[in-house]
């Protein structure tokens, strides 16, 4: 049974440091929670490490910049591992091929296709129409707002010569601001229920995992994961990958299900038990928002 808590330094004074996600937690998509930052920049100031684990498909520079745009100060967090920078190393790598078709918004996912230092002898990719494809890179919908059974035709020619999709953000959806948009996870949940392969690498997937270890391993930092937590709104996400990976987890039930728990300022007990029980979820502890 899960713990609701009132603020996060109740207990975290227990974990060293803390992989802390990005939307429905620290901001809206739009502007920064306020009391999430505070608590971030508390935390901190007592010697603990904050690494923003994000299934955003931009590289980790792309994030940090937005999240200044956003109200985010440097000194709420320490580093910043993203769903993108772990598929971007797998798309480079071959993983689904060098001719490839881009799902997403150019703009904005334009830093997916910048080279990465890390990756040795990369392939050189290039984007094609579908017809001309070997695989596909899906950073998001072409249209938000848009049914992903709109790509029902593209994606059975795809299935059909044997293309993998890579998937560089598994949400399903997000709420920016008071509007929910699809994301590309449930693009990649519709191809692998039509019967095409989908390659995934944020949360609750393992990849990102250890990319976020690896950057607590930049700052110099070796740290068990007994004395880590996660924190999110995502039951299928945050809080399964946390499961996944054995680390405690606390739930902020405000964001995608607020509506289900209940969540005016706290969590109903009762709602918040029936909705864990309904998603298979074992969060340690719950939270209405970070604070």
């Amino acid at each position: 049974m899960t713990q609701i808590i009132s603020s996060l330094a109740e207990v975290s004074h227990q974990y060293k440091a803390l992989f802390v996600d990005l939307w429905g937690c620290v901001h809206n998509g739009i502007t920064a929670y306020p009391e999430a930052v505070a608590a971030l920049q508390s935390y901190r100031a007592n010697g603990g490490i904050v690494v923003l684990v994000t299934n955003s498909p931009k590289p980790r520079a792309g994030v940090a910049a937005q999240l200044g745009e956003f109200g985010v100060p440097a000194d709420a967090y320490d580093t910043i591992a993203t769903s993108g920078d772990s598929a971007r190393a797998a798309m480079l790598s071959g993983a689904v091929g060098e001719k490839v078709y881009f799902m997403g918004e150019w703009e904005r996912d334009a830093g997916f296709f910048e080279p990465m230092k890390v990756i040795e002898n990369p392939v050189e990719i290039t984007r094609v129409p579908l017809k001309d494809a070997e695989g596909i890179v899906c950073c998001g919908p072409f249209d938000t707002m848009a049914d992903p059974d709109v790509n029902r035709a593209d994606f059975l020619y795809a299935k059909q010569m044997g293309m993998k999709l890579l998937c560089a953000n598994p949400d399903i959806v997000v709420d920016r601001g008071e509007v929910r948009e699809w994301c590309a996870g449930a693009l990649a949940k519709l191809y692998t229920e039509m019967g095409g392969e989908s390659l995934y690498f944020g949360k609750p997937h393992p990849p990102i995992y250890d990319l976020a270890r690896r950057r607590l391993a930049e700052l110099g930092q070796e740290i068990a994961d007994s004395e880590i937590m996660a924190i999110g709104d995502g039951p299928h996400t945050d809080i399964a990958g946390a499961m996944g990976e054995g680390l405690d987890s606390l739930f902020i039930t405000g964001g995608l299900a607020a509506k289900e728990t209940k969540t005016d300022h706290q969590p109903d007990a009762d709602a918040l038990s029936a909705y864990l029980e309904k998603e298979k979820s074992a969060p340690t502890y719950s939270i209405g928002k970070l604070r």
